[in-house]
């Protein structure tokens, strides 16, 4: 376990220094619930986290949007509540108006880094899933 969080941290200090970029095996190895614990993290250092891993996923064109809200808008608007000192975030969606969703602080910068993460890790899991989903694929339907 302690092997693990050390290679995390170390992934991630080198992707902020652009030494090396993290290839896609990389992310499946991550621990979600880990690396986005506000708690333990400290949420600045989670949402730095989301930063960095939705930059890579908005580059693969693999960016979560949930209930209207793209998640580079729910960085944005809890870096905006870290800086004001706000409880609740109201993200704003694609077309700049305020979306009806309202989240607590901490539950938000959880669920950005959250996002951010398990979007790569998807798309890597997708490659050797797919095929399960296709009719015809030797599956019989009744």
């Amino acid at each position: 376990m302690k092997k693990l969080s050390i290679k995390i941290a170390t992934s991630i200090a080198l992707l902020t220094t652009g030494l090396v970029s993290a290839n896609a095996a990389e992310y499946s190895k991550i621990d979600v619930e880990k690396v986005c614990n506000v708690k333990e993290n400290g949420i600045s250092k989670v949402i730095e986290t989301a930063k960095q891993y939705n930059e890579i996923a908005i580059k693969e064109g693999l960016e979560f949007r949930r209930l209207g809200v793209n998640n580079s808008g729910l960085i944005t608007s809890v870096e905006e509540a870290i800086k004001t000192g706000a409880k609740e975030v109201n993200p704003k969606d694609f077309k700049g108006k305020a979306s009806k969703t309202k989240l607590e602080t901490n539950f938000a910068a959880h669920r950005s880094c959250k996002f951010a993460i398990r979007a790569l890790q998807q798309a890597e899991e997708a490659k050797s899933t797919w095929r399960l989903a296709i009719p015809g694929d030797g599956y019989k339907y009744k």
